[in-house]
């Protein structure tokens, strides 16, 4: 609660429809070694608050002072559960309800630089519990409000976890899923490196009761994310949404001519960085089986530079590969370098993974 209506809240002991009720003080025990120097609005609240929670009076009053309380302290677990249990016995409108828990989160927004994290996350996670209960109390009635407060959220932060976590719940407990897909694409078209949108397109496409099921959208989501790794090709996103896309089905990843093409084509081109991922991608397909063919062998080979320890002219292509991205990807060197060690011995001959 801000200072100035601090300053115009009348205690809760001048409010005649409190005249009734004798509040209950905070037991801290006989000598608390350090007690917590709570301000009197606060303390005053509390206690009122535990009158009503231990006499179990759900009414219009209790109501109201959850609301107070939960100004003052929207981590207060217990306030939320009377809150709750108070709504059901007054059959109240919970439409009110979901703007009250907005205007609580508002009052507490996601900002690590300003409030501590833990206790940020406390708040969020309470009012996001609550306004669950809420959402599913009123079942379809609340899917269309709730997917339009998460893109609320999503359009001035993207990749707010809690906001796509929340999301997906009301997805799959309420319903919604007929524009999801259309929305994703919306997302990527405006930022394509928007992994969050990428991760939400995985879910919809894998979960979605009207879309059929991943095998259904395969060849239409591949063609998509060709498309989109063709245009940006050091986007790591794409290249890790067409390997989901063959959960389970590895053998269809190595052997699709979609994505063998997508891959060569990028390591023809070989613009700087954007390699990197395709030859992960190539190295990948290799220690799953794939034969390479003379064309990506040329490619690789075409990458090589006078640096790289090639003194072993008969280096298998995944030992090649290896050499070559850590060089051009030096951040993960070590990580290379770890591939490099975990490849099965026959892939340092030449007759592992290539053609000749």
């Amino acid at each position: 609660m801000e200072k100035n209506e601090e300053d115009k809240r009348i205690p809760i002991s001048q409010r005649p429809e409190w005249s009734d009720v004798t509040p209950i003080p905070q037991d801290d025990g006989p000598n608390p070694v350090v007690p917590i120097a709570y301000k009197d609005g606060f303390t005053e609240t509390m206690d009122y608050f535990r009158a009503v929670y231990f006499a179990d009076e759900r009414s219009p009053r209790s109501l109201h002072l959850t609301a107070e309380a939960i100004h003052k302290n929207a981590g207060n677990y217990t306030v939320w559960h009377f809150r709750r249990l108070i709504l059901e016995a007054l059959n109240a409108d919970l439409h009110e309800e979901l703007d009250f828990v907005k205007q609580v989160a508002s009052g507490n927004p996601k900002n690590y630089q300003i409030c501590c994290t833990l206790w940020v996350n406390l708040v969020d996670r309470y009012c996001r519990h609550h306004r669950r209960w809420v959402a599913e109390k009123l079942g379809n009635e609340a899917t269309s409000k709730e997917l339009k407060f998460t893109k609320k959220i999503l359009s001035h932060d993207a990749k707010n976890y809690h906001a796509w976590s929340h999301r997906q719940w009301v997805l799959q407990a309420l319903g919604g899923w007929e524009d999801e897909l259309d929305y994703c694409k919306q997302l990527l078209e405006e930022d394509v490196f928007n992994n969050s949108a990428w991760n939400q397109r995985y879910f919809v496409v894998t979960r979605s009761p009207i879309l059929g099921g991943l095998e259904a959208m395969r060849e239409s989501e591949v063609k998509y994310t060709v498309e989109a790794i063709t245009a940006n090709p050091e986007n790591e996103s794409p290249w890790r949404y067409l390997r989901g896309l063959y959960k389970d089905n590895t053998q269809s990843w190595v052997n699709d001519p979609q994505v063998l093409s997508v891959c060569l084509k990028v390591l023809i081109e070989k613009r700087n960085r954007d390699v990197v991922f395709a030859l992960n991608t190539l190295l990948d397909l290799v220690c799953h089986g794939l034969k390479a063919s003379q064309e990506f062998i040329d490619a690789v080979d075409a990458l090589k530079t006078p640096d790289l320890d090639l003194s072993d002219s008969n280096l298998a292509l995944p030992t090649t590969i290896c050499l070559i991205l850590g060089r051009i990807d030096p951040l993960r060197v070590n990580y290379w370098t770890w591939r490099k060690s975990k490849l099965p011995p026959s892939s340092n001959t030449l007759e592992s993974g290539q053609v000749n």
